[in-house]
């Protein structure tokens, strides 16, 4: 089924190119079925590129796919025109009393300041505390996914020595679980981040590990009270977004296990990309799968499905 997303959006020429069939909205509009409503809270600085990534992922399950571009009220983005956010996307404020089935947060540039010293910390505390009423399902990544644990559970983040950067083999911990249906035991995941999340300062919050790394950590946690689940790294990413990360960041360390022979002249190999898609189908199959038929009912019903 094709993805709904507006007309103009940049991912869209994107998406077509690549042959995902992509749904005007005058079309959506004609068809007799209630679409699943998937919010999108941007906070990376790429939007555009964090779009088409996403976009990608919703648009090639086989349900039809209604994706809302969210944005902090109360901060302006710097590395956004204002054209593009004031075009596509819709300030929290605006979309606070609606719901939606599915809700993803993404990572932000801020993972070495205290969650305290973010500008927008006040707010972003409001939307984590409105998925609980307004939201079915929602997907934390990389910071976003740091600072929900801290949220609702007090768990800290951790900073490393040097970034964790690079492609890692990763393991699946829970193969049971609805949302590694099809993985492999053993698979690689793209990381980049200053900071952790460590497995002893879980205690007893009811959370699930389902994916880590001996050389990365913790990667992927179930809290199923919340309904949420928190990605630490990137099975979203395109082949070349660590090597635009590498030459972004001034040549520095080279992502490890990436290039070819370590020659950042080589093209990458993108070893991840099937365990992306089954990763974000699995969690849009069990919004399906368990989601209120009625949206007024979502976040007010008690959810029957795995703990993990």
């Amino acid at each position: 089924m094709p993805i709904k997303i507006p007309d103009h959006l940049p991912a869209r020429h994107i998406l077509e190119a690549e042959g995902l069939v992509v749904m005007s909205e005058a079309d959506a509009v004609r068809q007799d079925i209630r679409p699943l409503r998937i919010g999108l809270l941007n906070l990376m600085p790429n939007k555009i590129n964090t779009e088409a990534q996403l976009a990608r992922l919703f648009g090639a399950t086989p349900l039809q796919i209604e994706l809302t571009l969210v944005r902090m009220s109360e901060h302006v983005p710097r590395n956004t025109s204002a054209d593009h956010m004031a075009a596509f996307y819709r300030p929290w404020s605006d979309v606070r009393e609606e719901r939606f089935d599915g809700f993803v947060v993404t990572g932000a540039p801020v993972e070495r300041l205290a969650f305290e010293e973010v500008g927008y910390w006040a707010e972003l505390q409001r939307i984590f505390d409105w998925t609980q009423t307004h939201v079915h399902r929602a997907l934390m990544i990389c910071w976003a996914a740091q600072a929900a644990l801290y949220h609702f559970h007090g768990v800290p983040k951790h900073a490393l020595e040097r970034k964790a950067f690079g492609v890692f083999r990763h393991r699946n911990l829970a193969p049971a679980s609805p949302y590694l249906r099809g993985f492999s035991d053993d698979f690689v995941i793209p990381v980049s981040r200053w900071t952790e999340v460590r497995r002893e300062d879980l205690g007893d919050a009811g959370l699930s590990v389902l994916i880590d790394s001996e050389e990365t950590g913790l990667c992927l946690l179930s809290d199923p009270a919340r309904r949420m689940l928190h990605m630490f790294n990137h099975l979203e990413y395109d082949t070349g977004t660590l090597k635009e990360e590498y030459l972004r960041d001034g040549a520095g360390p080279l992502p490890a296990n990436y290039f070819r022979n370590d020659d950042p002249a080589a093209p990458p190999v993108n070893g991840w990309r099937s365990h992306g898609h089954l990763l974000f189908g699995n969690w849009i199959n069990e919004i399906y799968q368990t989601t209120p038929f009625d949206p007024a009912a979502i976040g007010r019903q008690v959810v029957n499905s795995a703990t993990t």
